[in-house]
């Protein structure tokens, strides 16, 4: 259909074409002002989602990362547990028209708070752009509670991420307040098994009872070495032929040698019995016999001295060997200390670890905020989301015309008319002889009417 058939033939029909269009406007206005009014009301959630909530350090976090986290709060707000805890927390099971509306839609069966949790989930929108702010939007019939619902979300879904960073925490904590009761028990019995092993051996320090006693076995050690010494000095003594160099025994020896030369003097002078060289002779003997004799009682001293010292030098022997063992039974001992003493250390760390990861542990399960805020609360909106009762008439507007042209063009198919001249020729394919005009019938000097003539020749 050429451009100008079709320009003609919606001309042909354009009352049609019109009625069509105003049909379809009517019924667009009629729709909007029949159907039920919907309003949308909306909150803003800001999550910071650049930061690890974690921590006290500020940590950016990867782009991916970042739209990863954000996903992942979208999923939470539109989860179940979400929506009853704004079921709940809005008390909406009182609301009889809500409890009407359950028992007209599944007639009474299954649970009220999940049937309104999934109502809620059903109208709620959660939108995200690039920033790190989620929109929430819910459409009601009443504005008041679209307003109500959006904020309740909101506030569940806050609290809701609070507990989920809180509840791992207050549970941590009850497992290292178990965990202390223990560590505290094994702490307190290794301390008093380090008391009762120093109470039993009589220890105040082991290092120092460790020096005394390498002090006293080193004091022993050179004691038993000067007997030794002393001992062997003795034997050496006893086995001289001569006499022992006593005082006693040297003066003897001197006066028996004083009395011999004597005695040589005499003895030319004197016969042998004559009574002074008796005398001197005697006077020998009798020194002679106090040297022997002064010479056993040295002898005897020093046998007696060095079976003393002998015994001496066993007693030594023996409190030396004592000693050792005593310092082995001892080094045994500090071996046996310091297992207890490492036993008693590595409590004592262990507890003190456990309870500052407990401390941490309570203080963050006290933790009241979270790295979500409300950045604007929902409000009652003034105006209807739907129906649009201008875009609805515009969109008719379109959809009329449309529809009114395409019956125009419809019946154009269906049932063809000529419109034009040009439309004969085209069809028939003969030459065209002439065209009749619109009559208008004139008046003629007479009154009457004047005879039509022709349009054109033939």
């Amino acid at each position: 259909m050429s451009p100008a058939l079709f320009l003609s033939a919606l001309r042909a029909r354009l009352a049609l074409a019109g009625v069509v269009l105003a049909a379809t406007l009517l019924a667009a206005a009629a729709l909007s002002l029949l159907l039920p009014k919907s309003y949308r009301a909306s909150a803003s959630l800001l999550v910071d989602a650049a930061r690890d909530e974690q921590s006290l350090s500020n940590v950016l976090v990867p782009q991916r990362e970042r739209i990863g986290y954000l996903q992942t709060q979208m999923d939470i707000l539109a989860s179940k547990r979400v929506a009853l805890k704004a079921v709940q927390d809005l008390k909406l099971a009182g609301r009889p028209e809500l409890r009407a509306a359950f028992a007209d839609s599944t007639g009474g069966a299954g649970s009220f708070e999940d049937w309104l949790a999934s109502e809620l989930l059903r109208r709620l929108k959660v939108e995200v752009s690039q920033s790190n702010v989620i929109q929430l939007v819910y459409a009601s019939a009443d504005p008041e509670y679209a307003a109500l619902v959006v904020n309740g979300v909101a506030q569940a879904y806050i609290d809701t991420m609070l507990e989920l960073r809180v509840a791992p925490t207050r549970q941590a904590a009850l497992w290292f307040d178990e965990q202390l009761k223990s560590l505290r028990a094994n702490l307190e019995d290794a301390q008093a098994r380090l008391t009762s092993y120093h109470r039993q051996q009589g220890i105040i320090s082991a290092d120092e009872r460790l020096d005394v006693e390498n002090a006293r076995l080193a004091e022993l050690s050179s004691q038993l070495v000067k007997a030794q010494e002393q001992v062997i000095e003795l034997r050496a003594r006893e086995r001289l032929p001569e006499a022992p160099a006593g005082a006693r025994v040297q003066a003897l020896q001197a006066d028996l040698a004083r009395a011999e030369a004597k005695l040589q003097e005499l003895a030319p002078q004197y016969g042998a019995r004559h009574p002074q060289m008796l005398r001197q002779e005697a006077e020998v003997g009798s020194l002679r016999a106090q040297l022997r004799a002064a010479v056993a009682e040295g002898r005897a001293g020093i046998a007696q001295s060095r079976r003393q010292s002998e015994q001496r030098e066993a007693q030594l022997a023996a409190a030396l060997a004592a000693q050792r063992a005593r310092l082995l039974e001892l080094k045994e001992g500090r071996n046996e200390l310091a297992v207890l003493t490492r036993d008693v250390e590595t409590a004592q760390r262990t507890y003190e670890t456990a309870m500052q990861r407990a401390v941490v542990s309570q203080v963050e399960s006290r933790a009241s905020q979270t790295n979500v805020a409300l950045l604007s609360p929902a409000v009652a909106p003034r105006e209807a989301a739907h129906p649009k009762l201008a875009l609805n008439l515009a969109l008719a507007l379109v959809a009329g015309t449309l529809l009114g042209v395409g019956l125009v063009v419809l019946l154009e198919m269906l049932e063809r008319r000529v419109h034009a001249p040009g439309d004969l020729q085209a069809a028939l394919d003969v030459p065209l002889l002439g065209a009749l005009g619109t009559w208008k019938p004139a008046t003629g000097l007479l009154g009457g009417a004047t005879p039509p003539a022709l349009a054109g020749p033939g």
